[in-house]
């Protein structure tokens, strides 16, 4: 793992509230790509007691930011389309690994897989990033 890609990783999580609110934690990372995890909580789950999909797409959203932030440049999402596949339920611990596919100028692509423990795909995510051209530390 870079150990600027972790420190970069690092400082923006630390100051993420959302991401620490829902329990999200750095697994690993590098320049242009990182792995987080959540468990899901029982205050996480719709009425249906399937996880909400706004939760799994922040999941997938906070992996996103942090790949596109791997850089040392602050870097936003410009937009971004998900394919729910599988529900999560309670209890299930989900893996969200981002990869970049194309970094131009001030725009990047970056894909997302959301998995359960046992490898099943919950969720498929393509995120548009944007540079804002300042350090981020």
């Amino acid at each position: 793992m870079s150990s600027d890609a972790r420190r970069f990783a690092e400082i923006m999580l630390s100051q993420d509230a959302a991401s620490r609110g829902l329990g999200i934690e750095l697994d690993d990372v590098g320049p242009g790509w990182a792995v987080l995890t959540m468990r899901v909580r029982d205050d996480m789950v719709n009425g249906y007691a399937l996880l909400h999909g706004g939760l799994l797409a922040s999941l997938a959203d906070s992996a996103f930011a942090v790949a596109c932030n791997t850089y040392g440049e602050v870097t936003v999402a410009a937009g971004f389309d998900i394919t729910f596949l599988e529900s999560g339920r309670a209890g299930d611990v989900l893996r969200a690994h981002a990869v970049e596919r194309a970094r131009r100028g001030r725009s990047g692509l970056y894909d997302v897989t959301v998995t359960r423990e046992d490898g099943t795909t919950l969720a498929e995510f393509r995120g548009r990033s944007r540079a804002l051209g300042r350090p981020i530390a």
